[in-house]
């Protein structure tokens, strides 16, 4: 499962307002080769299922990712920060073994 926090949840919230997104799209999360750890994170709304696909609802936020990325993911929580050190979206992965300086890839 992949959790939310607060501030993830209204981020989400305005960004869906803000492009006057429906209740039919969904974040979808998912993991791609790349970035200087080897993976890195992609987040977009979607609003179609594909095959395989693992659905998630936390705080009212639902969450689709595809069966290889969610191996990657379980247990990771998706936060945001808008503070001086860094603003956007955090994945807290209990997966990664290393994570870069940006903390935008990982390996496991």
């Amino acid at each position: 499962m992949v959790t939310v926090t607060d501030k993830a949840k209204n981020k989400v919230e305005q960004l869906m307002s803000e492009n006057e997104l429906d209740k039919s799209y969904f974040l979808r999360v998912s993991v791609q080769g790349g970035g200087c750890s080897g993976l890195s994170y992609k987040m977009d709304f979607d609003n179609e299922e594909k095959t395989g696909d693992q659905f998630f609802e936390d705080q009212g936020i639902r969450l689709a990712l595809d069966m290889k990325s969610f191996l990657y993911l379980a247990g990771t929580e998706l936060d945001f920060s808008d503070g001086l050190n860094g603003k956007g979206f955090n994945f807290i992965n209990p997966n990664a073994s290393r994570t870069c300086g940006c903390g935008e890839s990982f390996s496991v």
